[in-house]
This record gives C-alpha cells, structure tokens and sequence, in this order.
C-alpha cells in the first residue's frame, strides 16, 4: 500500500477505535444523556471520512470491501448538516459499523507486512 494511504488507513483505524471505546459499556440513553460523548463521536465520524476522503481513489478501488462511499458521505453529512445529524444514525455507525471497519482496516494494515 502507498506510503499516503498507509497513514490515512491507520488513521482511520486508530480513530474508529476510539469511537468504539468510548461507547464501551454505554446505552443509547447514556450516550442521549451524554451532549459530551455526542460531540466527541460526530467528530470522531467526521476524522474517519476525511481520512477516507485522502486515501487514492485507485486504493479504494483496489478494496471495495470497504464502504468508502458510506464513509465519506457520514463526514459530509456531519460537516455540512450538522444541525440535522441523525443521533439514531450516529448511534448504529459506532456501536455496529465500525467493529467491522475495524477488523477490514486491521486486514489492510497487515497487507503492508
């Protein structure tokens, strides 16, 4: 994998993985209760699709497992709606879409040897 989406990968990685440790333990009325934890998610979502939004498009191709498209439409949705952000949506992409992001990403990492 190019040096450039090496980095971005990892970083998409390292982030998803933060998102989901902070919903770790936590029910959808904690994190309702929680403007804090809803913040930081939306913003972590929002780091995984920039990370996204770098990577080559000959790279996403290359691994179309991945829902890259998905990806970066949630970052656009963030960064650009955010007065309408779906906490329903937000809720289900860390507590179930990024667990199998992860485990995609953590393949791609172990592609680089």
């Amino acid at each position: 994998m190019p040096k450039d989406d090496t980095v971005y990968v990892l970083h998409m990685l390292e982030t998803a993985r933060k998102a989901v440790s902070k919903v770790q333990g936590k029910t959808r009325a904690e994190y309702d209760a929680d403007e804090d934890l809803r913040i930081v998610l939306t913003h972590l979502v929002q780091i995984i699709g920039e990370a996204a939004r770098h990577i080559s498009p000959q790279f996403r191709e290359a691994h179309a497992a991945i829902p890259w498209k998905a990806i970066m439409g949630m970052r656009h949705k963030v960064v650009h709606d955010y007065l309408n952000v779906d906490e329903d949506i937000l809720w289900d992409t860390v507590t179930n879409e990024l667990g199998p992001l992860i485990a995609e990403l953590e393949g791609l990492r172990s592609e680089r040897g």
